[in-house]
């Protein structure tokens, strides 16, 4: 059986739309979530440099939030499961006019070996990956074998309040903090048509190790983030299509 496509454009500031092919059967993955667009409209505010610079995406689904980073110079690689390389391919095909670095896609299973993949990139992108409770080690695993000690992650989800999704949000934040500093993006840095406040970005990289010049070892932040990273539920939502 034949799977239904359908199209959506995402403007751009400058140029035409991408256009990206979903899948209206085929799971989480075939969809473009709205995180994946605030992410990839925050990338063309400028706020990372993006030209010339290695970027990963990890569960890129319909690799929205990459294309758009390969749009603005990058060189990225958007990675997910075997079963939607040949979407990823669809629109990277459809896009490839627009890209003025590189993209290519490339399978990765979270938490198994990612030495393809090194050096470790300037950038990893990730939208909406926060879902599953046991996918949550092997994502973690993954970034801690991806990222270097000048990694910057951009992790861009949309906050949930069903079900078993505020618990499992903050077993990830909680997990990610042993080795990791983050930083949430204020809302008002976020491009502005496309943002919402139930949906966050988070500017994550390695601790530093501790030295007599670093004794806390928190290094990009200079602290700990002991409060919760989740804010309370907000009311209301905005919605992108």
């Amino acid at each position: 059986v034949n799977e239904i496509l359908f199209g959506l454009g995402l403007e751009r500031r400058s140029g035409p739309a991408l256009r990206l092919e979903q899948r209206a059967a085929g799971g989480v993955g075939c969809v473009v979530w709205d995180a994946a667009l605030v992410l990839a409209k925050f990338l063309e505010t400028g706020a990372c440099p993006l030209a010339r610079r290695h970027v990963l995406e990890l569960g890129a689904g319909t690799g929205a939030v990459g294309i758009m980073a390969a749009t603005l110079g990058a060189n990225v690689t958007v990675t997910d499961l075997e079963e939607l390389q040949e979407l990823l391919m669809v629109n990277i095909e459809n896009n490839k006019h627009l890209v003025t670095g590189s993209v290519r896609a490339k399978v990765l299973k979270w938490g198994e070996d990612v030495t393809e993949f090194q050096p470790p990139p300037d950038y990893i992108l990730m939208a909406d990956c926060i879902y599953y409770e046991e996918s949550l080690e092997p994502l973690l695993k993954t970034l801690k074998d991806l990222t270097g000690p000048d990694t910057c992650v951009l992790c861009c989800y949309e906050q949930r309040t069903m079900g078993k999704n505020p618990v499992i949000e903050r077993k990830y934040f909680e997990l990610l903090q042993r080795d990791f500093e983050l930083e949430k993006i204020p809302l008002d840095r976020h491009d502005e048509e496309y943002r919402s406040e139930d949906i966050h970005i988070v500017s994550i990289h390695r601790k530093r190790a501790v030295s007599p010049q670093n004794p806390g070892g928190f290094g990009f932040l200079g602290r700990d983030l002991k409060a919760p990273l989740i804010p309370p539920p907000a009311m209301g939502r905005d919605t992108f299509h």
